[in-house]
């Protein structure tokens, strides 16, 4: 499709780019095309790539003009390999109109949200998997995917609770490592860990919790006797894992620290532990 240069921004197929929550576009209120799905909003260059190299489609790209040779090859990779989708170029006060935004970082792509992996699917060939409890901070877990991806750990598994990897804040924190990385939500109520962490243990895998407890083993040391199939359980940055799932875990285990210094950040600790846990 030709770019889209004379934009009347009524035109409702911008509708994403404008208002829009990522929990409307999840639900695909009044934009629904033929994926039930719905969708999700791009934002930057590297995410872009990464979800089109991860075979998801978009919908349309919406591109400030000031931005389109700095992005001419994303509109003309979008326009060759999907010439269905629109391609908007907008003056900058469109942009701010339709957007909001003062700060323009590139272009922005509306995508149809993939179709939901299994859990089954995503473990089938893992050896490492991340599973998150109640992460509901975009930066922290977009952080967290974006270790695992750099890291080499293959799975990251979501409870029920997290925020979603596809929302715009989270996959552009994550650099698109939310497409790199196969990623599940589990299924259940809040406190799904008694049914699942069984599951995981059923299929190979060791679960070690990461909490502050006396009988926590120190992080040094394992990776030596690191098992061949390891889930490590991460907990939601204020109260950390639940004590049902930390006692269906197969052990605990903390990050040693100096000068009475008692937590850190959640993405922190994802990136310390997979360091020191992988293969």
């Amino acid at each position: 499709m030709a770019i889209i240069r004379d934009v009347d921004c009524e035109d409702r197929r911008l509708r994403p780019y404008s208002g829009m929550t990522d929990g409307q576009l999840k639900r695909g209120e009044g934009f629904r095309r033929d994926n039930p799905q719905g969708l999700f909003i791009g934002e930057s260059a590297r995410v872009i790539e990464r979800a089109l190299d991860a075979g998801v489609r978009p919908v349309s790209l919406l591109v400030d003009d000031r931005w389109l040779e700095h992005d001419r090859a994303i509109v003309e990779r979008v326009q060759s390999e999907h010439p269905d989708a629109a391609v908007f170029l907008v003056t900058p006060e469109q942009h701010h109109a339709l957007t909001g935004y003062e700060v323009v970082r590139g272009a922005l792509a509306c995508f149809e949200r993939p179709v939901p992996r299994s859990a089954d699917e995503v473990l089938r060939d893992a050896r490492r998997v991340v599973v998150l409890e109640d992460v509901t901070n975009y930066a922290n877990m977009g952080a967290i995917f974006r270790s695992a991806a750099a890291l080499g750990w293959d799975a990251v598994l979501v409870s029920p609770s997290c925020h979603d990897p596809y929302y715009r804040r989270c996959a552009r924190v994550s650099m698109g490592a939310v497409f790199q990385v196969p990623w599940a939500r589990l299924d259940g109520d809040a406190d799904w860990a008694p049914s699942w962490l069984p599951r995981l243990q059923e299929a190979g895998f060791s679960c070690m919790a990461l909490a502050l407890r006396d009988e926590s083993v120190g992080l040094r040391g394992l990776r030596d006797d690191a098992p061949d199939r390891l889930a490590v359980v991460l907990g939601t940055e204020g109260d950390g894992l639940r004590d049902s799932t930390i006692a269906a875990c197969d052990c605990t285990i903390r990050i040693p620290m100096a000068h009475d210094v008692d937590s850190l950040n959640v993405a922190a600790c994802a990136a310390i532990v997979l360091w020191e846990l992988g293969r």
